[in-house]
């Protein structure tokens, strides 16, 4: 099993609990999903913030593990974006 002596946590806060919630769900369905040997990832969520904290056993994996999880947080944010314009607007 690799040591993953890299690490970053990752804080995105949002402007209330319920859409912090929503992004945490979404984001954590993936962990264990995404495959690979050099890192790992966690999420968590505590009110309005999500976190999620990114290990590698070295600097190119977490570079990547890093993208990986932006982009994923990005995406949940953006249909919980969605999902809230259209709960809105009817």
């Amino acid at each position: 099993m690799p040591t993953f002596v890299h690490e970053t946590t990752l804080a995105f806060s949002y402007s209330d609990s319920d859409r912090a919630r929503i992004v945490g769900r979404s984001v954590r369905q993936e962990m264990g999903e995404i495959r690979g040997d050099r890192s790992t990832a966690t999420v968590a969520r505590d009110g309005e913030t999500v976190t999620v904290t990114v290990g590698a056993a070295d600097l190119v994996a977490l570079r990547a593990g890093l993208n990986t999880w932006l982009s994923l947080v990005d995406v949940a944010e953006r249909t919980a974006g969605c999902a809230g314009r259209a709960t809105d607007s009817g």
